[in-house]
């Protein structure tokens, strides 16, 4: 199978010929690859063999270190690696490094090029399409970073076999958000399938066209791209909160909360209707389960709610369902919204 969503995005059962027609057809200096401890042991195996004179940079996994710190560490390795500016980056893991990797790649002597190959649901569906790159700063996700394409993304679903559930349940919640967002059809066919049923082939595909659909509109996320926040308002304060401590949110476990309570403020707005709000709350409760967030922590997912990179002139804006299966953004919120709307998801 050999799907092509975008002119650089490949879909692919076999990474090897995709990549080896890439690396030799761009001449490439010297190549680097950037994995974790997990990809390195997992991943880094099947694609070793067809770069053998590939470096190596490993970091450790970890939301918690997507940061300043690493990306110093990666830096360094570049310097003493003698990159130069026909070097190529193979980001091997999932949204971190790809996000991480593809910024360091994307600054070092003002920019060479890089290659994602996303090894995780989440970035397979997500990160990995639509050229932002980024590290997070002081609890804020994503807070410092650029807009750049990668040459090219070599999704490929059998690295998925490495994950364990919690981790695929994560990346699926950016599935049902692109249904929720684009293709009310796919939303109802997803919401009646058993969760063991799903076909990871098929969903990505289905993902990173409508990401790739949307993110080639509007690049720099001036309009339409915001779509793709629905959720993310309200579930990017609750994940930046729990960051740095034992009750850390995975990234799509975040968003299950925040599109549940967003999908609160589309019925309280006048958008979709009551039962669209509950079938979507059931719907994800039953994936993602109901851990409550405590009233004590409002005032701060508030304070980080203002730290929103789609935030103007100091109005929080989100991007809500203004039906089951399309979007609309720009959506005003003030603190009784987000207070009241996290309250539904904790009811």
């Amino acid at each position: 199978m050999l799907s092509k969503p975008k002119d650089n995005i490949y879909i692919t059962n076999e990474l090897q010929e995709p990549l080896k027609q890439l690396l030799s057809a761009n001449n490439f200096s010297q190549t680097c690859v950037i994995v974790d401890e997990n990809t390195k042991e997992h991943c880094l195996p099947k694609i070793k063999d067809f770069i053998p004179e590939a470096e190596i940079i490993e970091i450790q996994s970890g939301e918690e270190n997507k940061n300043l710190s690493t990306c110093i560490y990666i830096w360094q390795q570049m310097t003493k690696m003698q990159l130069d500016r026909k070097a190529v980056v193979l980001n091997l893991g999932g949204g971190v490094i790809g996000d991480m990797g593809g910024f360091c790649a994307s600054t070092y002597k003002r920019g060479i090029e890089f290659i994602q190959i996303p090894t995780t649901l989440l970035s397979q569906v997500d990160a990995s399409a639509g050229g932002k790159l980024g590290i997070d700063f002081e609890t804020y996700k994503n807070h410092i970073g650029v807009f750049r394409e990668p040459l090219a993304v070599l999704i490929n679903t059998n690295f998925l076999e490495t994950l364990d559930s919690r981790e695929i349940r994560s990346g699926y919640a950016e599935i049902v958000k692109h249904c929720l967002i684009a293709d009310k059809d796919k939303w109802n066919e997803i919401k009646k399938k058993p969760f063991d049923q799903l076909s990871w082939d098929e969903l990505t595909d289905h993902s990173v066209r409508i990401k790739a659909w949307v993110t080639e509109s509007d690049p720099t996320e001036k309009g339409l791209r915001k779509i793709l926040n629905f959720g993310h308002t309200i579930g990017h304060a609750i994940e930046s909160f729990y960051l740095e401590t034992a009750n850390r949110l995975l990234h799509g476990e975040a968003i299950a909360i925040g599109m549940i309570a967003e999908a609160f403020l589309s019925y309280k707005k006048g958008f979709i209707t009551s039962e669209e709000c509950e079938e979507i709350k059931k719907y994800l409760v039953g994936i993602y389960g109901h851990p409550k967030v405590a009233k004590e922590n409002y005032p701060a997912f508030l304070e980080n709610t203002l730290q929103d990179k789609k935030n103007e002139n100091k109005a929080v804006l989100a991007s809500l369902l203004e039906e089951v299966g399309k979007a609309n953004f720009n959506i005003s919120l003030n603190a009784e919204d987000i207070t009241t709307a996290i309250d539904y998801y904790n009811e």
